[in-house]
């Protein structure tokens, strides 16, 4: 079949162009737009998400706004919006909701709501909201202290306990003469006085009992309390370390040889107890020498009834392994030591040398 020419008119007509295609019905859906419409918006809400968590990680590890180092108390309790306020409050963080969100959004990411701990904290310029729920987490909270001097009596102890301005509570128990180890004791704020006694009280009996176990044999006291009696004596006897050996080895020898002690310090204990040492002494009196008194190892034999303060370590490892010497006296030597003798002649010898040095530094104290 041959194709029709068209006529110069037609030739000169555009050519209509042809009708678009019909949309597909399953596009003009809702169901389809619905979809299409939440798969848009999710995608927009993880990208939001993400934007969201890289910021608050990155907020929450970044150097903080605290200037200089601040200590804060977080009391017991407070929970962590508490303990959130308390650290926008003092500069530790941002005080911004924002910056409280980030902290407690932080802290529960990490599972630690529940796991910050009470106290004293001291943190440093620039920490960071991480740092901080780490400390508190840990409980790296600022520690104090009391030390107590060897051979203090209880009731010097009592005292220092009772002034200590971060300790709190009263003091419900008093522990008996010799039951406290002189030592320096950590605590941390809220500690009560009754809790750093009881710790003391503790390590008295712990380290009491690894001693009384490493004695020496044929010792002439019979239990580790008759132990203690006789360190606290050592111990007043002489501040000198290397001395206390000889010293304990000195009335080891006489308690053997059933010879009284002869202890200075046993007579002021025996007048006025704990509160002897709360006083400037310089010599005991005659009349003091002379008075009724359970406690003077010059009027009684053997131990005193009890200790006479409480014995540190090295006292008390004095007697369970004393010098291994025939010395039965000593007396000051005039630096601060003492002069020891194995007889009564050269003791006495001993003893005018140090009058002497007493009447020299009257004299030159007069002068």
């Amino acid at each position: 079949m041959g194709i029709k020419p068209k006529s110069p008119r037609e030739a000169l007509q555009p050519e209509q162009a042809p009708a678009p295609p019909q949309r597909s019905r399953h596009v003009r859906n809702p169901i389809v737009i619905l979809i299409n419409m939440v798969i848009t918006l999710a995608v927009f809400g993880l990208a939001a998400v993400g934007g969201a968590l890289y910021f608050g990680k990155h907020k929450f590890e970044q150097a903080g706004p605290l200037k200089e180092d601040t200590t804060i108390v977080i009391s017991s309790g407070s929970g962590l919006t508490g303990i959130t306020d308390r650290l926008a409050a003092k500069g530790v963080i941002e005080d911004t909701m924002l910056d409280e969100w980030v902290f407690q959004l932080g802290t529960r990411f990490y599972k630690n709501a529940t796991k910050l701990k009470a106290g004293e904290y001291a943190f440093a310029p620039g920490v960071s909201m991480k740092d901080v729920m780490a400390d508190l987490v840990d409980g790296k909270a600022v520690t104090h202290s009391v030390t107590i001097p060897e051979g203090w009596t209880t009731a010097q102890i009592l005292e220092r306990v009772r002034a200590h301005p971060i300790l709190v509570g009263e003091i419900t128990d008093i522990p008996q003469e010799g039951a406290l180890l002189p030592e320096t004791y950590s605590f941390a704020r809220g500690t009560s006085r009754q809790e750093v006694l009881e710790q003391m009280k503790a390590a008295q009996e712990k380290l009491l009992g690894e001693i009384w176990e490493r004695r020496i044999d044929d010792l002439p006291v019979s239990s580790p309390e008759e132990l203690v009696v006789l360190a606290s004596i050592v111990e007043k006897e002489t501040a000198l370390a290397d001395e206390r050996p000889r010293v304990a080895g000195v009335f080891v020898n006489r308690l053997n040889k059933k010879m009284r002690l002869q202890s200075d310090p046993t007579i002021l204990y025996g007048l006025y107890g704990g509160e002897a040492w709360l006083k400037d002494r310089s010599a005991i009196k005659q009349s003091e020498l002379k008075a009724e008194n359970k406690y003077n190892t010059y009027q009684i034999d053997g131990l005193p009834p009890g200790p006479i303060g409480n014995p540190g370590r090295a006292a008390m490892e004095a007697v369970a392994n004393p010098s291994r010497t025939k010395d039965l006296f000593f007396v000051a030597d005039g630096t601060g030591g003492h002069i020891f003798a194995e007889t009564y002649e050269q003791h006495q010898a001993n003893v005018r040398k140090w009058r002497k040095i007493e009447r020299e530094r009257r004299q030159s104290e007069q002068n």
